[in-house]
Order: C-alpha cells, then sequence, then structure tokens
C-alpha cells in the first residue's frame, strides 16, 4: 500500500515543476513592470534634470531649500547655490530636486492674490449686520 502510494507521488511530480514555477515567475515578471521599471524611469528623468540645470536656474534642493545656481563644476560634479544674497554653498548635483520656473511663481502668486481678495472681502457684497447694543442707530 505504501509503495503505491509513493509510486503515484513521484509519477505525477515529474511534469508538474514548470506548472508550480509559472505562477511565481508570473509575480516576478508583473513586479518588474508595477515596480522596478517605473523606478527606473523615474531615476534617469532626474538624473537628466540634473544634468541639464544651467547658470541662473532657480532650484529646489533636497533639502528644501530655495536657490540659485550661480557656478556649476562638470569636472567635480558640483554646484554653487546661492540661498541668501551673498550666502553661497556648495553642493553636488545630486543634491538639486526640482528646476523652478517663471510660470509656477506667476501662477502662485496669481493663486495668493485671489485668496487675498477672498479674505478681505473685496468684490464681495457686505452682509448686513445687527446693530450692536449702545449704537446711537435707529431702526
Amino acid at each position: 500500500m505504501f509503495s503505491s502510494f509513493l509510486a503515484a507521488t513521484t509519477s505525477s511530480s515529474s511534469g508538474g515543476g514548470l506548472v508550480t514555477l509559472a505562477p511565481l515567475l508570473l509575480m516576478g515578471v508583473i513586479g518588474y513592470f508595477l515596480l522596478i521599471r517605473p523606478q527606473q524611469r523615474r531615476a534617469r528623468a532626474q538624473q537628466a534634470l540634473q544634468r541639464s540645470v544651467e547658470e541662473g536656474d532657480e532650484v529646489l534642493t533636497t533639502a528644501g531649500m530655495y536657490a540659485t545656481v550661480i557656478e556649476i563644476d562638470e569636472d567635480d560634479g558640483t554646484v554653487v547655490l546661492e540661498i541668501a544674497p551673498g550666502t553661497h554653498i556648495k553642493a553636488v548635483r545630486g543634491a538639486i530636486a526640482q528646476r523652478l520656473t517663471g510660470d509656477e511663481y506667476d501662477d502662485e502668486d496669481a493663486e495668493d492674490e485671489d485668496a487675498e481678495q477672498d479674505d478681505a472681502g473685496e468684490g464681495a457684497p457686505s452682509a448686513a449686520l445687527p446693530d450692536a447694543p449702545g449704537d446711537d442707530a435707529t431702526p
């Protein structure tokens, strides 16, 4: 009885190796296309951005500092950034997280002005407030 069970298990497992590995291989392929490939694409785009930075560009560093590129040293792979008038720092190109354009500032300024107008109540009809006790106004 035991020998017939052993014979049944050995004969069925000879062709099942590829079928058993197929789900694992499929999960690996799906993981590559969902995780690894997009990450490589983002890394290439970030490196291209860091290589395209020129003198005079306004940038945001990975540390969260807004700065202007003053000088680029291609040999060392470093940049000199002005973080405040007269304050320069030297950083590696990898410290540049984002290049800022003038369009972004214009949009933000317009949104800030709209928010200030809404807060101040400009352009909106004033609501009638009830008279406070002690006012000389007659109803």
